[in-house]
């Protein structure tokens, strides 16, 4: 976590975006960008890398808002009641938008088509499964052969309901492994009890993991992307290991609140790509093993429509029912 914070930290202060949030520029009020975890993990450094680059010009500063709980879900509970004139967005993992609605229909205190307004995703990512580097398996065939010779496999995803989650859930499916999901508030402290042994398995961000894995202090075993990833070849895809269905890419993308007009998501969505776009965001990225992408809001929302459907039978197929 501290090499994300270091990388952060040298990207100085240069402000990319002027009229970007107007309200906050017009009252010298903070602009916010809300992420519904808490610091040191994926989340909070995408949106910190991209608050940084999107700092406003003059008297505003864009500060990041961390507001961790209910699986991320608190963050845009609140992004929805604020004011859409641009001077708070959020930045958000696609599970939050296309597969709680599913998890809880009833429950549920946002509707992602209705109160929000996509504006882009800021970067792709994939997923690892981990263990500790004390753990016997050296490979995902020797993790399932092992874990089948235990009465449970404590293991743990970023949040219950999330992309990786629901991997687990079907690798147990899968295998016929007992699997028990250990629920926490953020990846943070899910590595540092795997790295203690309190946990035998993660699967998280890879970004999450790859400084584990170099140093030795943990091992990865397979990832989610279509491809082995370029930094790490040597790791194998989990499709390679015999499970194409868990191939699986999320991304983080930026929301305004509903009702943003068309100037405001237009600022924001080209302060963004310039983001992207610049040599200091893909450094920093691509250490992290993250992605950038950006599309116009209307294909992504179109991305989202597709998805939230798409994740609809999955949901139901895994028979998992969280809290309320």
């Amino acid at each position: 976590m501290m090499g994300r914070r270091s990388a952060l930290a040298g990207l100085g202060g240069a402000a990319l975006v002027a009229g970007l949030g107007p309200a906050a520029a017009q009252t010298g009020r903070a602009g916010r960008a809300i992420v519904g975890f808490p610091p040191g993990g994926t989340a909070d450094s995408v949106t910190r890398l991209y608050a940084e680059r999107l700092r406003a010009q003059g008297a505003a500063q864009m500060v990041v808002d961390n507001r961790p709980g209910a699986g991320g879900r608190l963050a845009l509970e609140l992004l929805k009641g604020l004011p859409p004139d641009g001077s708070a967005f959020a930045i958000t993992p696609a599970s939050m938008i296309t597969i709680y609605p599913h998890l809880y229909p009833t429950s549920l205190r946002y509707d992602p088509l209705k109160d929000f307004t996509p504006v882009a995703p800021v970067c792709l990512f994939s997923f690892g499964l981990a263990v500790a580097a004390r753990h016997p398996a050296r490979t995902l065939e020797e993790f399932l052969a092992w874990g089948k010779t235990q009465r449970a496999v404590d293991w743990a995803a970023p949040v219950p309901g999330s992309v990786p989650h629901f991997m687990g859930v079907e690798l147990a499916r899968k295998t016929g492994l007992t699997m028990n999901h250990i629920p926490y508030r953020g990846s943070a402290p899910a590595v540092t009890d795997l790295l203690a042994g309190t946990l035998q398995a993660v699967i998280l961000p890879l970004g999450e993991l790859t400084a584990f894995h170099r140093s030795g202090d943990a091992r990865l075993l397979a990832v989610s992307s279509p491809q082995r990833p370029p930094r790490l070849p040597d790791l194998p895809t989990f499709a390679e290991s015999g499970f194409p269905e868990l191939v699986h890419e999320e991304w983080y993308g930026a929301f305004l609140p509903a009702g943003a007009s068309p100037a405001t998501v237009s600022a924001l969505h080209d302060a963004l790509a310039t983001a992207a776009a610049s040599a200091e965001v893909k450094e920093v990225l691509t250490k992290i093993d993250l992605d950038p992408t950006i599309m116009q809001p209307a294909a992504f929302r179109e991305r989202i429509a597709r998805e939230l459907e798409g994740w609809g039978p999955i949901v139901a197929a895994s028979g998992f029912k969280p809290d309320q």
